[in-house]
């Protein structure tokens, strides 16, 4: 099963404000394990940077201002996505941004079904509790000292192992692979030890096997069954 674990940054709390995106991270997993594929890109919001949004993220106007607009990397990032499962924290806030972007360059809107939000996994298993990544992280002992500011891509990486443990953690996970291994090797213990005591006879007639050596003669190299001794 492929997902996409998904993070953004941006000016501000809605783009019905005029708020954009200025950062987008996404980590690619296989069946909730990171394969290493992400797709990272900072953008130019074609705006200022609110002072309340760079305490948040730090990044400023000055630092985005030659990099790419999002009309110019949303190819790229269609493609990485693909019609993967997006895992995202607090789903509605990038979904909304996401959308407001793809329909300002005229493209079709992500489906709020693809949005598998970790905020609500975790507050239905955490009911009353803190439940913001950084909570979850000292809850499930995830180290994330490097995370003095937000940004997309360290976060969707801490999330990725968030959401591996809201869905039960890598134990499971070993245990039913361990039972698995032990299962194929008596499998293959028992064909083993499932050998004939003796051969059975050959069903070819000596016509037949007359036949075949004559027709093999007729090949003018040795036959590469026979080098291999069969």
């Amino acid at each position: 099963m492929r997902q996409i674990v998904l993070d953004t940054e941006t000016t501000g709390l809605s783009p019905d404000e005029g708020h954009r995106l200025v950062e987008v991270g996404c980590l690619e997993v296989f069946n909730h394990v990171p394969t290493g594929n992400v797709f990272h890109r900072y953008m130019n919001p074609e705006r200022d940077m609110p002072e309340g949004a760079f305490r948040v993220h730090g990044l400023s106007a000055e630092f985005l201002r030659d990099k790419p607009k999002f009309a110019e990397v949303v190819d790229e990032f269609l493609e990485f996505i693909g019609d993967a499962e997006l895992v995202i924290h607090n789903a509605g806030f990038d979904m909304t941004f996401l959308n407001a972007e793809l329909k300002w360059v005229g493209r079709p809107p992500l489906a709020a079904a693809r949005a598998v939000d970790t905020l609500m996994i975790a507050r239905k298993r955490f009911p009353g509790a803190q439940n913001s990544l950084d909570a979850l992280c000292r809850r499930f002992n995830i180290d994330n000292s490097g995370r003095v500011k937000h940004g997309a891509l360290l976060d969707a990486e801490l999330l990725a192992e968030v959401y591996l443990e809201l869905m039960g953690g890598r134990q499971p996970g070993l245990v039913l692979d361990a039972a698995a291994a032990a299962a194929a090797a008596t499998t293959v213990a028992a064909r083993e030890t499932r050998k004939r005591p003796t051969p059975l006879p050959s069903r070819l007639s000596e016509e037949e096997r007359a036949a075949h050596e004559g027709f093999v003669s007729t090949l003018g190299a040795e036959p590469l069954w026979v080098k291999l001794g069969g």
